[in-house]
């Protein structure tokens, strides 16, 4: 972990729930926080203290428009690096995905191993394996193994490279891996030395403007909703014929608003999952 100096904001609420809180972090998610963490009556967001506008924040709270909770104030703090470190350390905990695949720190010792076994240090960036999201992508590759092998895979939105690393240990022929936040990406490459995997995995910071036409066999893609919406006809034409994209990180009501994205941009609906009102969706390129 770096010395970079980090803000934690506190929002609080009303009526308070998981399901809203995640709502909240969705709404966030084009502001540079790095990380999230639920904790009654609050949403936990983290920030660079270079990054961290109190004004910026104010106006995107107050533009929000959801009926089922209000925002009634936030605050924020700063938290010294040492006391960041220790703090990410004790509430990440191992997770083991369908008894397959096991997703941990380096701290994390004496573990039964699984079949697939990821190590990554957060460093902040999104993506440990503990969301629904992450979850439901690592379940969905794992079940299209014989899909992935030898295949070019890209991994949009990587985050912490959780999927890119699966997609690699799946045998893929090649993994890119990208995301729009320095920290992120640079957390990507650190990950895939770690997990040994780094010569078949190049990472990029960047957006869906890097794509190339025809590149990939596979696109995974967790990001957000909106994200997923704009850039949807970036990922079909970087799809191969017969390529399938992943998609996650947005609610079972987006669906059928991604569907009919997904639908316009000629890709045909293979499949579905979904975990606490969180969705992934399949499909192909004919």
């Amino acid at each position: 972990m770096n010395s970079q100096e980090y803000i934690e904001v506190s929002v609080k609420l009303e009526p308070f729930s998981e399901e809203n809180a995640e709502i909240l972090m969705a709404e966030l998610e084009d502001m540079p926080f790095e990380s999230f963490a639920i904790e009654d009556p609050f949403l936990k967001c983290y920030i660079s203290k270079e990054q961290y506008s109190a004004q910026m924040l104010k106006l995107v709270l107050d533009g929000m428009e959801e009926d089922s909770f209000a925002v009634t104030g936030f605050y924020a703090r700063l938290i010294p690096p040492a006391n960041w470190n220790a703090q990410w350390e004790s509430q990440f905990s191992p997770i083991v995905v369908d008894r397959k695949c096991t997703i941990k720190a380096p701290f994390h010792t004496g573990l039964r191993r699984t079949r697939f076994n990821i190590t990554i240090e957060p460093h902040m960036a999104f993506g440990t394996g503990h969301h629904q999201t992450t979850y439901m992508m690592c379940r969905a590759l794992m079940q299209d193994e014989t899909g992935i092998k030898g295949k070019t895979v890209l991994d949009m939105g990587c985050g912490t490279a959780v999927l890119a690393i699966l997609a690699a240990k799946l045998r893929a022929g090649h993994v890119y891996a990208i995301d729009i936040d320095a920290v992120a990406a640079k957390s990507a490459y650190d990950n895939t030395c770690i997990n040994r995997v780094s010569r078949r995995i190049e990472t990029y910071c960047g957006d869906a403007s890097l794509l190339q036409m025809g590149k990939y066999d596979i696109i995974l893609a967790n990001i957000n909703r909106n994200i997923l919406l704009q850039d949807m006809p970036t990922y079909a034409r970087a799809l191969r014929s017969g390529g399938c994209i992943y998609l996650s990180g947005f609610f079972t009501d987006d669906r059928p608003v991604l569907t009919e994205a997904a639908g316009k941009a000629g890709l045909e609906y293979m499949s579905e999952d979904s975990m606490d009102n969180w969705c992934m969706l399949k499909f192909r390129k004919a």
